[in-house]
């Protein structure tokens, strides 16, 4: 197996990780541990967002975790300083959640960026940033697959406030001369996802009720089309991007292998786990309202630039899948986390 090109980057590089202890940002953990990296997570786990402490349970002493709110301009202030890159993950994901509450949306995916990126043009403005951003900055495809160039027009507060941020850190790079860029994430599953509630994506709520033997409702006609990125693929993205410097005040998306439609995806989990059950069923009226119909990224732009480009398919990724959840799903289904259960 040839190593890529960042494998002796990392090691001994100063690596700040927002959101560290949820879904990606563990996984991303784990990765840079192996690599040698110095790994601070910093982690608000505030419930329902998908911190978890157990996601690092077996990578505890290797990593320093610093349980703040990226929201705390003081705290960022600090734990800016001295970081070679910032892997900037922290973010309130649900599209249901920020239209519920589209305050606190607010307050995560908008202010709290400037409080990072204010924190780091005045205490750290060598370090690198990347930030995890999202398809649905997109909204409703125009065309397929969907580019950079595709307009952005979102269609809940979860995706423009997204896209605020998003264009916070660009402007930074633009303007103060931040090393900042962008990956728009799709569909991203794997271990380590948030299962306690069904508010932060379908796939990881269908693994779920998969497992449990459940009927997995599916709404309107089960067409429609999505890709999806094991997270192992979206981590690497991440390495690649905090190595070079080519993507500095970029956008890139990232995206699956091969589309498929969500009744497809459906049979295939249940074939895979052996049980469970679907039914088609109306699209209740809150989320008709925001749904963006088919959807699948075009990444030509970040596998010419940084030779990225998915590996892990559909059945092999589900299949890893189901078996870590079988494996640990005492730390994943009974509840969300304690904010006061500090590691």
């Amino acid at each position: 197996m040839i190593e890529p090109a960042y494998h002796d980057f990392y090691a001994g590089r100063r690596v700040l990780i927002t959101g560290g202890l949820g879904f990606i940002g563990s996984n991303l953990a784990h990765r840079l541990v192996s690599l040698n990296a110095r790994v601070l997570l910093v982690d608000s786990l505030v419930p329902d967002y998908g911190g978890n402490p157990f996601n690092v349970q077996d990578i505890r002493d290797a990593v320093t975790i610093n349980v703040a709110d990226i929201r705390d301009q003081h705290a960022m202030r600090y734990l800016v300083q001295g970081q070679d890159i910032i892997f900037n993950l922290a973010g309130q994901i649900s599209h249901i959640d920020s239209m519920r509450d589209p305050y606190t949306d607010l307050e995560i995916n908008c202010r709290s960026q400037l409080s990072l990126l204010e924190a780091c043009r005045h205490n750290n403005p060598e370090a690198k940033i990347i930030y995890a951003s999202t398809r649905q900055v997109y909204g409703k495809p125009r065309y397929l697959p969907v580019d950079e160039e595709h307009l952005a027009w979102p269609t809940d507060v979860n995706g423009i406030n997204k896209l605020a941020g998003e264009r916070y850190h660009l402007v930074y790079s633009q303007v103060y001369g931040l090393q900042a860029t962008s990956l728009r994430l799709t569909n991203t599953y794997g271990p380590r996802q948030l299962l306690c509630h069904n508010r932060q994506g379908f796939i990881g709520w269908f693994i779920r009720q998969a497992i449990d033997g459940e009927e997995i409702q599916l709404f309107g006609d089960g067409r429609q089309v999505r890709d999806l990125t094991y997270v192992d693929d979206v981590v690497e993205a991440f390495l690649l991007a905090g190595f070079s410097d080519q993507v500095n005040g970029q956008i890139f998306n990232l995206g699956g292998l091969q589309p498929i439609s969500l009744r497809d995806l459906v049979e295939l989990l249940l074939k895979t786990v052996g049980a469970g059950s679907y039914r088609l069923v109306p699209f209740p009226d809150e989320k008709r309202a925001i749904d963006i119909g088919d959807f699948y990224a075009n990444y030509d732009r970040i596998r010419r630039v940084l030779g990225w480009e998915p590996r892990v398919g559909i059945e092999e990724g589900l299949a890893r899948t189901v078996e870590f959840y079988r494996a640990h799903r005492q730390h994943y289904w009974s509840r969300c986390i304690n904010p006061l259960e500090v590691p």
